[in-house]
């Protein structure tokens, strides 16, 4: 897939205002500072499509993105750490969970985990939340420039064990990127592409 036109659309912190055109939504998602803005704008090839910022917990709403005019790319605010005040950070927990419970238009969930870290029982949990709720989801390791081969996949297999450890049957899909050297937008891209052509064909 060749990404032609991105689009900011719309950015809230209600489901009921998110876009309403029947379209394609992948949404993007992670702790705090795992780079997805970084990956976002390389996915897009677009630098300040999504904000980056040193500052974790930056992203604070539903980011609607409309991509090649025919998929929306959605930007959720990160879990885990963010200087933010408590009460802020429930208001995050709760309209992101309203959003996965109720938009009807969501088709795939990337979850973004730094490939640098061992298993995080808050990244686990929350795949865990979207098993339990049927969400389908698919894992990005980012910043893979940081790390060898060799370190990369011993901590994708110890991210494999802890999941089918005793939560689920099956490791799910997953990719591995880099925002540095572009490594997994193709991949990543051509994932999209494919559910695109399966729910434009009725099949999803």
């Amino acid at each position: 897939m060749q990404i032609k036109s991105a689009e900011f659309i719309i950015s809230n912190s209600e489901v009921s205002k998110c876009p309403t055109e029947k379209l394609p939504e992948y949404a993007f998602i992670g702790r705090s500072n795992v780079g997805k803005s970084s990956l976002i704008n390389m996915l897009t090839g677009r630098n300040k499509l999504a904000k980056t910022s040193g500052t974790p917990g930056k992203t604070q709403l539903i980011n609607h993105f409309k991509i090649n005019k025919n998929w929306f790319l959605v930007d959720l605010p990160g879990y885990g750490y963010a200087r933010v005040s408590k009460t802020t950070k429930k208001e995050f927990q709760s309209f992101i969970t309203d959003y996965f419970k109720q938009r009807k238009e969501l088709v795939c969930t990337f979850v973004l985990v730094d490939s640098r870290h061992t298993p995080q029982k808050i990244d686990v949990d929350f795949m865990e939340f979207l098993a339990e709720n049927e969400i389908p989801f698919a894992i990005i390791f980012t910043k893979t420039d940081k790390l060898k081969p060799k370190a990369i996949t011993q901590n994708i297999a110890k991210y494999e064990a802890a999941m089918l450890k005793d939560r689920f049957e099956y490791f799910p899909t997953y990719f591995t990127s880099s925002s540095a050297n572009k490594n997994g937008k193709n991949d990543i891209l051509n994932f999209i592409e494919t559910i695109n052509n399966d729910f434009y064909a009725g099949n999803l």
